[in-house]
């Protein structure tokens, strides 16, 4: 038996109801607003001019949506800034997956911004990003299906009214996107109650004898990431389910250092930290190492480097760039100087205390101590590893 979820039984979502109140009406304001709440200028503007073919109950067109992702000018003289700095093909793949039946699978290693393009697909496709499974190695069955209001339950027994949709129920019942994080955390009988979701796109209910239905337009996005593997691997059964899209980090320096930069701006401006631009010469530095040092090569090839046990991704840079940031704003003269990230660089590289610690003093005194125009940071360096 196929049923309807209705309005009663599933809240509705964001999209289709009043903006979210971010705080403001109380005197403050959302320290990192959804997607959709942070960029709803950009989005509004993207669907008044956007008139390509919509997929059913999609907010943009698959052209509007690459375009909110990757940015561009529109004819109007609106802006849009980029969300994802990389290849246009990715995402061109990611967003035609979506219009498809097919669920979406980002994969990469940490911090090549899975959960970014997630929320952002999402917010453009649905204008919801909340719809969302943190995967962790507790996550339950009833996170992904449903679960129950146990005082409903014990009183009258199961019914409808006391149950509880999942966000992917609800995503499946209002033709939205759904989102699940981490999907490698999480354990893999409890990953596999997706197959029937995605294959048969139905959500049974044997407790009522009832099934949910997706409608048109409901879609799923999953990340995972490389280094998980070996965790909760992935069935083949459902991988067949997923199109998987690999998330590579920045190519060059220049293109890390551009999106450190995006990210740091748009962090410092919500925490009233001092501009980027004041600091681009520490973060050039910042993306040096953390590349030298997970490349195993210095930038010019001469010199083979070990790397350590950390991934020393983009994210990670950015969190130590927006760190020093706020040293220098509130401990220093404003302006990103070598010695506001030197703790930051330490502490990400050095995670094994025994291992790491050599790896890092011979880094620094074979590159970067002989490095024209790093004497400050040689030094700022050693002071923060002593």
């Amino acid at each position: 038996m196929s049923v309807t979820v209705e309005p009663t039984s599933v809240t509705p979502s964001r999209s289709d109801s009043a903006p979210a109140n971010t705080g403001d009406e109380q005197g403050m304001q959302a320290l990192r607003p959804h997607a959709e709440d942070a960029y709803a200028a950009e989005l509004a503007a993207l669907a008044a001019q956007d008139d390509r073919p919509r997929p059913v109950r999609w907010k943009l067109s698959p052209w509007a949506v690459a375009t909110y992702l990757l940015g561009g000018t529109l004819p109007d003289g609106t802006v849009i800034t980029p969300k994802y700095v990389g290849p246009r093909r990715i995402v061109e793949v990611a967003v035609t997956t979506l219009a498809t039946d097919r669920a979406l699978l980002l994969l990469g290693v940490p911090g090549t911004a899975k959960t970014w393009v997630s929320e952002h697909l999402a917010a453009a496709v649905s204008g919801d990003s909340t719809l969302l499974v943190q995967g962790t190695a507790g996550t339950p069955e009833e996170a992904i299906r449903y679960g129950w209001n146990y005082a409903r339950l014990l009183a009258h027994g199961p019914s409808r009214d006391a149950l509880v949709p999942s966000p992917v129920m609800r995503a499946m019942a209002e033709g939205m996107t759904a989102r699940v994080e981490e999907l490698t955390r999480i354990p893999a009988d409890v990953q596999d109650t997706l197959i029937t979701i995605l294959s048969e796109k139905t959500l049974p209910i044997p407790e009522l004898g009832q099934e949910v239905q997706a409608v048109r337009g409901f879609n799923l996005i999953a990340t995972a990431n490389d280094r998980d593997r070996g965790v909760n691997d992935l069935s083949s059964a459902l991988r067949r389910r997923f199109n998987t899209v690999v998330l590579p980090l920045p190519e060059t320096p220049e293109a890390e250092v551009d999106i450190v930069s995006r990210r740091v701006d748009q962090i410092g401006r919500s925490l009233d930290l001092p501009s980027v631009p004041d600091g681009v010469d520490e973060i050039r530095r910042v993306v040096t190492v953390f590349r030298e040092l997970r490349d195993g090569v210095t930038s010019d090839g001469r010199t083979k480097l070990k790397s350590p046990s950390g991934t020393l991704s983009t994210a990670e840079a950015i969190s130590v760039v927006t760190n020093g940031l706020a040293l220098a704003a509130h401990f220093g003269d404003g302006v990103l100087r070598a010695g506001d990230v030197a703790a930051g660089i330490l502490g990400a590289v050095v995670r094994d205390p025994a291992a790491d610690r050599v790896i890092w003093q011979e880094y620094l005194e074979t590159v970067v101590r002989e490095r024209d125009g790093w004497k400050d940071f040689y030094r700022a360096c050693r002071e923060v590893s002593a």
